[in-house]
This record gives structure tokens, C-alpha cells and sequence, in this order.
């Protein structure tokens, strides 16, 4: 009698040290899958708005007769991803086991807090033809039907405009209208990977030629008027500038100045190997003499003077556009028209920058030291520029966490079993 109530609780204690292993095994194969379902959507660029927890449900199979043999039969996070594991039919479900409050591992996602700031000053010029928009936050800015983005979202533009301001400013005045009126932004459902970033360029490229299109229209803007348009949309952590023209932006990543754009200038030896092959030519660094730039919106009166006519001109206003992930390495992104960089390279207008942010942290005050700068360095031109600054959202980590419960079936399954 003893013997067998001896080898009775032997099978006991052997079938809770064998739960406890299945527990332990469990939460390994569900924080395996964890990793690998981050790195799976890390690869196709698939931001997690809601990184901090993570809710997992894991069904397991097994032999009441050998706890040894089980099989994972689903692993599904928030209902949204799902991996359905065959398993034999003969093997009878134990129950369902949910997961969320051990610690797994911290996890860091930047996404940066945005502040700027811009100076503008006519220098010694007659007339100020440069304009400029700095929009920290998006939405707030955008009527109630657009989509209210889960994620920081702000735009900013500098446009120098030629043959007076009324290029630059037509854009700025309908900087919104352009470029955030598409459907992409109208969207109730937000994801934001490649797919939506690859519709936000081709919303971009649309707002710069109907921009264009517009200034054809000489009861709008003269036909002898024209600007460059330099543009940059940080959604999150992504960043897309958009140039036409020599305006410039520049990203300080670790000190170092990372040039986000290229100056449309014969200088340029691409852009002037473009406009000759397409029957262009230069007087000096002038495009036909006239234009020192050659991608610009309106100055249509060029456009048209092309012997093959406007929509092959040579002066185009098609954007060259660059995307980037921002990193913890990346402090601020500096942009400004000709004015500034006929006078400083990139390297030392981030360098002069990064040392008065170090000093006060003011995006504004160093925007203005910038300007500033520029015009001692005997700038003839107007001068705007305009910094951004990213800086952490958050100051820790963030936990993803699991919890491991057996769901009430499972405990009825188990209570069961041990009961005999």
C-alpha cells in the first residue's frame, strides 16, 4: 500500500517538474518568436506604433500520456500575426496557455522630439524674394477630414524665389493645399512602411509639378518669375526631403555633416550633362545665359524658349528626393537657401551649429547665429535657414514584458490529469 502511494506521488512530482519544464520551454519559444517576428518586420520596414507590450497567445499540444512530446500549435500576437504549426490529429489539445509580466528585454525605438527654428533677413539685397515654412506639427495644421497621424509628423520649406517673391510665396501661401491634399493622407488606416512612403514620394513629385503647372498661368505668378522649392517631411523616425534648385539640406549625424540634397547648378556635373543632352546650354554658369539654377519652379518664359518646347525643357521641376531613418546619431537637420551656403561648406555650418546648440539648445537662436554668420562671411544675398532638432521622445527604454497563465481549460485539463 505505501509502495503505491509512494510511486503515486512520484508520478506526481514528476508530472509538476515536467509542467514547470513545459512552462519554462514555452516562454523561450515564445520570446524566440518574438525576435524573429521583429526582425521579420523590421525587414519589410514595418514601424510597431504600440512597441511597449506585446500579447501572446501559444495553444499547446501534448500526450497525456507523455508530457515529454508536445507540440506548439499557434503562436498569434494581438490577433494581428499568426503561425499555425501542424501538428498529428491523435494528439489532444492540453489547453491554451497566455503569456504577459516576465521580463524579456528592453527596447529602444527612436523617435525624436521636434523643435525649430528659422531666421530670415534680406541681407543687403533691395527686396527679401525668399519664403519659408517651419511646422512642427502636422496635424494641427491640416483640416479635420485628414487622417490624424499616431506618430510626430511635421513639413518645413524653404523657397528663394528669382524675378521677384511671387513664385516663392504662391508656394508658400498653398504649401498644404500641394502637398498634403492626396488620398494618401486621407487614409483611415495608417501603416507606415514602404508601401505608404513610396505613395507619400509620388504624392511629393505630383505637388511640385502641379505647383509648377500653376505658374504657367501668368494671371497667378509672371511668366519671368520662379523659385526653388526645398522640402523636408519627418513622419516618426522616417525623413524625405525634397529639392528643386540650390537650396540645401544638411543632417548632422555624430558631427558630421550629411548632405540630404544637391545644389542644381552647372557646377553640378550631372544636372549639366542633363541639360545639354536635352539641347540646353550654359553662358558662363547661367542656363541660357539667364537662370542660374537649373531645375525651378514657374519661369515659364525659359521654359517655353526651348526649342522643344516646355514639357522637354531643360529646366525642369522634377524633385530629387532622399529618405532616410533617423538614428540617436542624428541631432538636427540644417536647411537654408544659396545665400548661406555661397559662403560656408556643409561640414562647417554643421560644425558651427552642433557648437551653439551645445551652448544654449535653442534651434532659433541658432538658425539666427547661422544667418548671422553667413552675412560676416560677406553673403551678398538673402539670407534664410531653418534648424530642426531631434532629440530622444523618451529619456529610458522601453520593457517589453510576459506574463505566463494557464487559461481555465488547461487548468481542468491538468487538475484532471493529477487527480487520476
Amino acid at each position: 500500500m505505501r509502495a503505491s502511494r509512494a510511486s503515486s506521488l512520484t508520478q506526481k512530482w514528476l508530472l509538476l517538474t515536467q509542467l514547470c519544464l513545459l512552462k519554462d520551454l514555452v516562454i523561450r519559444c515564445v520570446r524566440q518568436f518574438i525576435r524573429r517576428a521583429k526582425a521579420m518586420l523590421l525587414s519589410q520596414n514595418v514601424v510597431v506604433v504600440e512597441p511597449a507590450e506585446i500579447s501572446v497567445v501559444v495553444d499547446v499540444k501534448s500526450s497525456q500520456q507523455d508530457l515529454n512530446s508536445f507540440q506548439i500549435a499557434q503562436v498569434r500576437i494581438r490577433d494581428s500575426v499568426c503561425i499555425e504549426i501542424p501538428v498529428p490529429e491523435e494528439t489532444p489539445l492540453l489547453g491554451s496557455v497566455k503569456t504577459c509580466s516576465v521580463t524579456e528585454e528592453d527596447v529602444t525605438e527612436f523617435v525624436p522630439k521636434i523643435s525649430s527654428g528659422s531666421y530670415a533677413d534680406k541681407g543687403s539685397r533691395e527686396y527679401m524674394e525668399d519664403e519659408h515654412i517651419c511646422i512642427d506639427d502636422l496635424s494641427s495644421h491640416l483640416p479635420s477630414s485628414f487622417f490624424r497621424f499616431p506618430l510626430p509628423v511635421a513639413f518645413y520649406g524653404v523657397f528663394d524665389g528669382h524675378g521677384g517673391s511671387e513664385a516663392s510665396r504662391y508656394i508658400k501661401e498653398n504649401a498644404t493645399r500641394l502637398f498634403f491634399e492626396d488620398d494618401v493622407f486621407r487614409e483611415s488606416h495608417f501603416v507606415l512602411n514602404n508601401f505608404f512612403l513610396q505613395e507619400v514620394e509620388k504624392s511629393h513629385r505630383e505637388a511640385y509639378r502641379l505647383a509648377d503647372l500653376a505658374m504657367e498661368d501668368e494671371s497667378i505668378v509672371s511668366g519671368s518669375c520662379g523659385t526653388t522649392a526645398l522640402t523636408a517631411l519627418v513622419i516618426g523616425r522616417y525623413l524625405m526631403v525634397a529639392n528643386v534648385g540650390d537650396c540645401r539640406a544638411v543632417l548632422c549625424r555624430g558631427g558630421k555633416a550629411v548632405d540630404m540634397s544637391f545644389d542644381h547648378k552647372s557646377t553640378f556635373e550631372l544636372e549639366r550633362r542633363r541639360v545639354e543632352e536635352l539641347g540646353g546650354y550654359f553662358e558662363g554658369e547661367y542656363i541660357y545665359g539667364e537662370l542660374a539654377v537649373t531645375r525651378a519652379l514657374g519661369d515659364w518664359s525659359l521654359k517655353r524658349y526651348s526649342s522643344l518646347g516646355g514639357s522637354l525643357s531643360p529646366l525642369i521641376s522634377d524633385p530629387e528626393i532622399k529618405q532616410v531613418v533617423l538614428t540617436e546619431e542624428d541631432e538636427f537637420l540644417i536647411m537654408g537657401c544659396d545665400g548661406v551656403w555661397d559662403v560656408m561648406t556643409s561640414q562647417y555650418a554643421v560644425t558651427f551649429a552642433r557648437q551653439g546648440l551645445r551652448r544654449h539648445g535653442d534651434p532659433r537662436r541658432c538658425a539666427m547665429e547661422l544667418g548671422r554668420e553667413a552675412f560676416r562671411l560677406n553673403s551678398a544675398d538673402n539670407v534664410t535657414v531653418l534648424v530642426i532638432c531631434f532629440t530622444s521622445s523618451s529619456s529610458t527604454p522601453q520593457r517589453r514584458r510576459i506574463q505566463f497563465c494557464v487559461s481555465d481549460e488547461a487548468r481542468a485539463s491538468l487538475q484532471a490529469m493529477l487527480q487520476g
